[in-house]
């Protein structure tokens, strides 16, 4: 047994790796530059971890998700692995404190998000490091033409300079073949290396179903298809609309976006977790990191921004292996929505620097300070404070975000943390001398462990039902225990929060590169037109499409989505529809025949010909010219 096997065995349970998982592993042992695409549920997290608690050292994560972030090092945690996270909202000292951990603490893992690679302290630490793996999540936003792209990751070049000699594993689930040579050029790749599983879920059901009732469809498919659902739609609005309605008939359903407090949506996302709630409607800002492997159902209302998008959230059904179902339900409007949604996600640069120094105002930054430092922000409290539209503020923070100016983190909520500061023997000195604070200080030694060490994640809420008392009162108790020097005491932080990665500008200061603005407009255009060609597109199996979108053009149908289910219905197999469609199209092409004609010149079952032209009029993609010949409609 290789020792990345012992590894999988020891720590996860696991005998075998899933397909692809192995020959990353092996890849970056032989110290190769190592660009891994997995499917989403692909176990792409497994192929890092093993690979650094088999070799010496730590291995860098840089992921965007703090929510993904978290839970990773928790789960390393209860395997008994030594993991730590660095992300919006710690303090300085924690900070500190965990950079010190990885350099003398023998940690396997340090997770931190892209932006705190420029901190000049982090990058001092670094070269203390013992790193054995940089290890890049979500690799597709290092990458221009990417969906989702970060100017933050492009700090990862400059930390590879730095560690010339350790190999880099990048990982993404939605990747074109564009943005598969981007990130390798983009990581400074010492060769192209590209480990590959097909995207394709034989398992999923892809449908679309266009109808001007989505309500009405709604309640069909959550009636007929049973098991946990998910349902994405674009707005918080409508998360809570959907759900009300769906309550209203007795259906177990609640919502969920990033506007909802931190312990609120933890609360929430855990009993949809464990089956107290069987329909989630949410935002794209549920899912990411969670992998519930029994969801049997995905439904989007709304059209997603990009295939990218779509595929990442239709992913998330069926990861147990069993048959799921992705649905997307269209109607007349929503094309002229998606164009509009594009219009207004590129505002005026006026509106941004008005935004920009709205944001800066609002958080009291002077100008040339405010770099490095993160701050609550209240999205809808600045709205409200200087008189701006919530839409045109998110789609200006996207704009200064891409200028590496700022980081916007709705599912940056903190929990509550405190650590002890003196040692035992002084703590019990306090206690005897502090009567009323020792029964206090002993629940929390009972409660925490490892409290002396590091900051550790508490909740008031807890420490008031096992005390009998408000959480307001355990707040003021621990403030009691932070002003005698006992504790270090961090309140939790119920807002997003706003990072600044460089200093307040003067306006005359703030500088767009418009050309690259412009282009990206242009690429987000041509996402939205390849969603929407989706969408409208009647005459190629669904599966196929998706994965001919990510660069896999040599596929089999489906067989199982709407499409496919057309197609089986005229009687014809796939080889007899595909010959007979592609000779129909370069004959009219060419030149608009009559039927009799079309016929005549096609070498094949006359009956099977006039199957395929139907098929082709009632999906509209054929019809009649001014003189009654066929021809190729290409609207």
């Amino acid at each position: 047994m290789s020792k990345f096997r012992e590894v999988l065995l020891k720590y996860w349970g696991y005998r075998n790796f899933r397909e692809m998982q192995e020959e990353i592993v092996e890849s970056i042992a032989s110290g190769k530059d190592t660009l891994g695409l997995l499917p989403t549920g692909g176990g792409k997290s497994i192929t890092f971890q093993t690979y650094s608690m088999a070799t010496p050292g730590v291995c860098l994560v840089v992921t965007p998700l703090i929510a993904l972030m978290k839970d990773q090092v928790e789960n390393l945690q209860k395997r008994k692995i030594k993991a730590v996270a660095i992300y919006s909202g710690m303090t300085k000292i924690e900070i500190e404190r965990a950079l010190d951990n990885v350099i003398y603490g023998d940690y396997k893992f340090l997770y931190l998000s892209p932006e705190r690679l420029q901190n000049f302290y982090f990058q001092e630490k670094l070269v203390h490091m013992k790193v054995n793996l940089i290890a890049v999540d979500e690799a597709h936003c290092i990458s221009q033409w990417g969906y989702d792209f970060r100017p933050s990751y492009l700090e990862i070049a400059k930390i590879r300079e730095k560690l010339p000699d350790i190999p880099v594993l990048a990982l993404t689930a939605t990747a074109t073949p564009k943005v598969v040579d981007d990130i390798q050029e983009k990581l400074l790749f010492k060769e192209k290396n590209v480990l590959q599983k097909s995207f394709e879920r034989k398992n999923l059901v892809y449908y679309v179903i266009n109808t001007e009732d989505k309500e009405k469809e709604l309640f069909k498919l959550i009636t007929k298809i049973e098991g946990c659902a998910v349902i994405y739609v674009r707005n918080r609005r409508k998360t809570r609309e959907y759900a009300m309605l769906l309550q209203k008939y007795n259906i177990s359903a609640d919502f969920y976006h990033a506007g909802l407090d931190a312990q609120t949506r933890a609360y929430k996302q855990s009993e949809w977790q464990k089956d107290n709630i069987r329909i989630m409607v949410c935002t794209n800002a549920f899912g990411m990191g969670i992998d519930k492997p029994d969801v049997r159902l995905v439904i989007h209302l709304d059209l997603p921004d990009s295939p990218e998008a779509y595929f990442q959230e239709a992913g998330r059904a069926g990861r147990d292996g069993k048959k799921a179902w992705a649905f997307l339900v269209t109607n007349s409007a929503d094309k002229a929505q998606a164009k509009r949604n594009i219009t207004t996600a590129f505002p005026d640069l006026k509106k941004v620097i008005e935004v920009y120094n709205a944001i800066c105002n609002y958080l009291q930054i002077p100008i040339g300070d405010g770099k490095d430092m993160d701050y609550p922000f209240d999205i809808f409290e600045l709205a409200k404070n200087f008189k701006l539209d919530v839409l045109s503020i998110y789609n200006s923070i996207k704009i200064l975000e891409a200028n590496n100016m700022l980081t916007y983190s709705e599912e940056a909520n903190t929990v509550s943390r405190i650590m002890i500061n003196v040692n035992r023997d002084d703590l019990y000195k306090f206690q005897v001398e502090n009567e009323a604070l020792d029964n206090f200080i002993k629940m929390l030694l009972r409660t925490y462990t490892g409290i002396f060490n590091d900051y550790v994640n508490i909740s008031e809420e807890y420490l008031a039902r096992k005390a009998n008392t408000k959480p307001d009162t355990i707040i003021e108790l621990l403030k009691v225990l932070a002003r005698y020097k006992i504790i270090s005491y961090i309140p939790r932080i119920n807002k997003p929060l706003m990072h600044f990665n460089a200093e307040r500008l003067e306006d005359k200061g703030i500088l767009f590169d418009i050309k690259e603005l412009n282009e990206r407009k242009e690429r987000t255009l041509s996402r939205m037109e390849a969603m929407l060609n989706y969408a409208t597109s009647n005459n190629k199996c669904r599966s196929q499409h998706l994965l001919a979108y990510f660069g896999e053009t040599d596929t089999q149908r489906c067989g199982n989505c709407d499409v496919c289910l057309r197609r089986n219905e005229l009687g014809l197999n796939k080889y007899e529809f595909d010959i007979i469609l592609e000779e129909i199209k370069e004959i009219i092409n060419f030149e608009p025949c009559l039927l009799n004609e079309l016929v005549e010149k096609i070498k094949f079952d006359e009956y099977k010909i006039i199957k395929v032209v139907q098929w082709l009029f009632e999906n509209k993609k054929m019809i009649y010219d001014k003189d009654n010949k066929l021809k190729w409609n290409k609207e």
